[in-house]
């Protein structure tokens, strides 16, 4: 887990620049105690707040970052407020374990990854959204991206971005044809896949049929990566490393081989895609995730996708200012100026900025045909700990050549116990 670090920073810079208009609740004005009356040439004073925010660094480091800007515009488009802002940094995928740790002294506002929102929920560390806020998320975005900050018919966040991955290429090397089946790929020329990364292992278990906790939301149902097509999967990998027709991606050693050419393919997200840009200049390409090819019948790879989104502390001192803030740190004005600050690795999921957009990135297109066609809602439950502290030592066996056609069904099976031993 990254250390917290501390980047306590007012937000006191009057930019020269017209509030975006964002579709935060509406707030208003202190009004006076009954009784006293307010000359209507003198306007209420501002309530003076703090707001403490988490996020990312990219997010706030340096004055022109995102969250620096966006709470920027969100206080002066609010003057009922004067307020104090407090930028401390916790990447979205720590959120779970630093706001549950003390949630009466998290931020008030934090970014997190919806897959942090069983354990955010367990710890009664996340507000439901309500009102204009609840308003928003549901206009703003699709049936699909709302159910990954749901649970049950309860709304706990404000989506910002999609959380999945998708395939760079090389446009030179592979044909539109090719870019539809692994194999044809490989074949080719090898791929990079991030084979001891757990967030990118079960795409291809879920590919032949394999499930995590029934639709994702039922601890009793379990895990069931261990039957003989999961096996499959299992040899599936270890001959393709063997091979090499697949090398594994480790600590960036994929980007580097797209750049020197010794691979046609990688396999990451929008974060990526400046990289990548500078690694195959005109020969940049991205797309959904191909099918693989397991005993001669084709199975479509299934990535775990969710979504990047803006919480509340339900313990917030100020919950009315919290709760605006979040909304329109969301808002689709909001979303547009992330992906601009961020040269594109955030890019936006609201409805009105990216339904019927032609000309945009390959990787914003590829990851949202990846999200809405290919892929599989990330669980969010507790008994997900039991996957993240096992897949790690099977990725790893794979890519030390441990595994082969002798032992691949028993290694599957051993790793399929352990995926269900959740101590819950």
């Amino acid at each position: 887990m990254k250390k917290l670090i501390a980047l306590l920073l007012a937000c006191v810079m009057v930019l020269g620049l017209v509030a975006c208009g964002g579709t935060a609740p509406e707030t208003t004005a202190p009004k006076a105690d009954a009784g006293e009356s307010t000359p209507e040439s003198t306007p209420a004073e501002a309530e003076k707040i703090t707001l403490k925010v988490w996020g990312p660094n990219e997010d706030q480091a340096g004055d022109n970052s995102f969250l620096k800007v966006a709470c920027e515009k969100f206080d002066e488009a609010h003057p009922e407020w004067d307020i104090e802002f407090v930028f401390e940094v916790c990447a979205e995928g720590d959120a779970g374990g630093m706001v549950t740790k003390d949630p009466a002294a998290a931020a008030d506002v934090f970014m997190f990854a919806n897959d942090q929102l069983g354990t955010l929920l367990q710890s009664n560390a996340i507000a439901r959204l309500g009102g204009a806020a609840l308003d928003q998320v549901m206009a703003d975005n699709t049936d699909r991206m709302i159910a990954t900050v749901s649970n049950g018919d309860a709304v706990y966040g404000v989506p910002f971005t999609i959380n999945t991955w998708f395939m760079y290429y090389d446009t030179s090397v592979y044909s539109e044809e090719d870019i539809k089946s692994l194999d044809a790929m490989m074949a080719v020329k090898p791929v990079a896949y991030q084979v001891t990364n757990t967030w990118y292992m079960p795409a291809l278990y879920y590919a032949v049929g394999g499930t995590m906790f029934g639709d994702g939301t039922d601890g009793s149902a379990g895990v069931k990566f261990g039957d003989e097509k999961c096996a499959a999967v299992t040899l599936y990998i270890a001959d393709a490393l063997a091979s090499g027709k697949m090398i594994d991606d480790q600590g960036g050693t994929g980007l580097d081989a797209l750049r020197a050419g010794t691979v046609g393919a990688i396999f990451s997200g929008t974060w990526d895609a400046g990289n990548v840009k500078d690694a195959l200049g005109e020969n940049y390409g991205a797309a959904a995730v191909p099918s693989i090819t397991i005993d001669g019948e084709s199975y479509q790879m299934t990535p775990f996708a969710g979504s990047k989104a803006f919480g509340v502390n339900p313990n917030s001192k100020n919950m009315a200012a919290s709760i605006a803030l979040a909304a329109w740190l969301g808002s689709a004005d909001m979303q547009a100026l992330h992906a601009e600050i961020r040269n594109g690795e955030v890019q936006p999921v609201a409805k009105s900025l990216v339904e019927g957009v032609e000309n945009a990135d390959p990787a914003a297109l590829a990851q949202m045909d990846t999200f809405n066609n290919k892929s599989v809602y990330q669980p969010t439950i507790p008994e997900m700990g039991a996957y993240w502290n096992n897949a790690g030592s099977m990725g790893q066996a794979l890519a030390n050549g441990e595994i082969n056609a002798e032992n691949a069904a028993a290694k599957t099976e051993e790793w399929n116990n352990g995926l269900n031993n959740t101590g819950l």
